[in-house]
């Protein structure tokens, strides 16, 4: 699996308010960490069971993130960088987290070293036709009319094939490994 990290704490990146919701109240977040039943309220899950998985894994008691916002889409449209993967169709989400503890939420050092120790781990596994791209980002933890600035992760994963099906099958799996390498850094505590 091809994996990499960045930093985006520019002025013109993105930045994610915590807890959202949209402004005309369609959609909202959920908090799956505390009730596992609200993932049936994704449409995204019912279209994708693999990313229901993969939210299952991030949001299970065992794991030191939580999940925030989630999107999966297939596309024929790729990068010249994307070329290394030999498909013309490729399979994507992104999923943003949230740090589970609070202290840790503001502590960029925390989420720098999470994704250098996730990017190491996702570097040792199997060579697929996958991607993972995870970055820090800033993020406005809203409790009533306060906010307080901290960070989060947008997860990307892509998988890429022949066709649309073999693209979705990698990015399956790497969804697996993906998950199972957050597992594993949370059971080792992360300092």
């Amino acid at each position: 699996m091809d994996a990499d990290f960045s930093i985006e704490l520019g002025h013109d990146d993105p930045v994610l308010d915590f807890p959202w919701s949209d402004p005309a109240g369609k959609v909202t977040y959920y908090d799956l960490k505390q009730e596992p039943a609200l993932l049936a309220r994704l449409p995204e899950t019912a279209t994708f069971p693999e990313l229901a998985g993969f939210l299952r894994t991030v949001n299970a008691p065992a794991s030191l993130v939580e999940s925030a916002k989630c999107d999966a889409w297939m596309t024929n449209e790729l990068s010249a960088e994307e070329e290394v993967f030999h498909g013309s169709h490729k399979f994507a989400s992104y999923v943003d987290v949230v740090a589970s503890d609070v202290n840790r939420r503001l502590s960029f050092a925390f989420h720098e070293y999470f994704v250098k120790q996730l990017i190491g781990l996702l570097r040792r596994t199997p060579e697929t036709q996958s991607g993972t791209e995870v970055c820090v980002r800033r993020c406005y933890f809203r409790k009533d009319d306060d906010a307080t600035e901290g960070f989060y992760c947008t997860i990307y994963v892509s998988g890429y094939g022949a066709d649309e099906a073999q693209a979705r099958q990698n990015w399956g799996i790497a969804l697996r490994l993906v998950a199972n390498a957050v597992l594993q850094l949370s059971a080792a505590g992360l300092g």
